[in-house]
């Protein structure tokens, strides 16, 4: 079957993350309907699990038997805290197979307050072996303090940006430059890094360039980079813009923790221009 634009996409994206070892302890996948959707979820199981394809993993998955994969469903119309209860108590082992434990929770819109603040619990303190999956038709129907924890992936067509946005270019091109974030500082507040929100969709997003512009300087044949991207970066040497993802992707984790957005900027961008 051939996959749309925005499967193709997601397929891109979470090879990348996978490739470059940039798995984070939680994503929120948006799908346009579980019949269809719900095996791309399960393909980025798969592929954090058994990336190298040297276990039977995949075929464990597909028969339901992987023992270290759990999967929530809704209770009726709500997920329930005692279910989050039974899936915590179900991760304070070890994996059975000395690999990462995943949770899926299906229809995270359906957590009610009280499920909901169990599982943000569970988020705000995460282990390194254990990465949550939370998959909804609709992010925005989530607990917005659940949403906030996650990386957002999305295989709906109609949320598919194919280019880049010129406040996108604008930033990856003040990041380069180091001083210019401080230059630019009023400017970046006023119009791109608005608020808490906004911040983490568009350092999520730039993080997911960097690493596509290093898999595509790595094989050509094999990946498209948006020609923008290409000229801007060409110049940078490669470990800077490891450098950059690792800075991004520790400090949008720290994003919630602090109350000061604008001291929490400030100590981001002190980091992007000394990196």
């Amino acid at each position: 079957m051939e996959l749309t634009s925005a499967k193709k996409k997601f397929y891109d994206i979470i090879n990348n993350i996978v490739s470059f070892n940039k798995v984070s302890h939680a994503y929120m996948i948006e799908i346009d309907n579980y019949e269809e959707d719900f095996n791309c979820v399960l393909d980025f199981v798969k592929l954090i699990l058994d990336n190298k394809n040297e276990n039977n993993i995949s075929a464990l998955i597909d028969s339901g038997n992987y023992p270290d994969l759990n999967i929530i469903e809704p209770d009726g119309n709500v997920i329930k805290k005692q279910q989050v209860i039974k899936l915590q108590e179900n991760f304070r082992n070890k994996s059975f197979l000395n690999n990462k434990m995943i949770y899926i929770i299906k229809e995270a819109d359906k957590l009610n307050d009280a499920s909901g603040n169990t599982i943000l619990k569970f988020l705000e303190e995460p282990e390194d072996d254990i990465i949550a999956i939370l998959v909804t038709t609709n992010r925005y129907k989530v607990i917005e303090t659940i949403l906030s924890r996650c990386q957002v992936l999305s295989l709906q067509d109609n949320n598919l940006n194919v280019d880049i946005s010129d406040n996108i270019i604008d930033l990856v091109k003040f990041i380069i430059k180091k001083d210019a974030l401080f230059v630019n500082y009023q400017y970046i507040m006023d119009n791109i890094l608005i608020d808490k929100v906004v911040a983490r969709e568009i350092l999520n997003e730039i993080e997911v360039i960097f690493i596509n512009y290093l898999n595509y300087i790595s094989d050509k044949n094999s990946y498209d980079c948006n020609n923008d991207i290409v000229k801007i970066l060409s110049n940078v040497d490669i470990d800077k813009i490891t450098n950059y993802i690792a800075i991004i992707e520790e400090e949008v984790q720290k994003l919630d923790y602090n109350v000061n957005y604008k001291l929490w900027l400030d100590c981001l961008f002190a980091k992007l221009i000394g990196g």
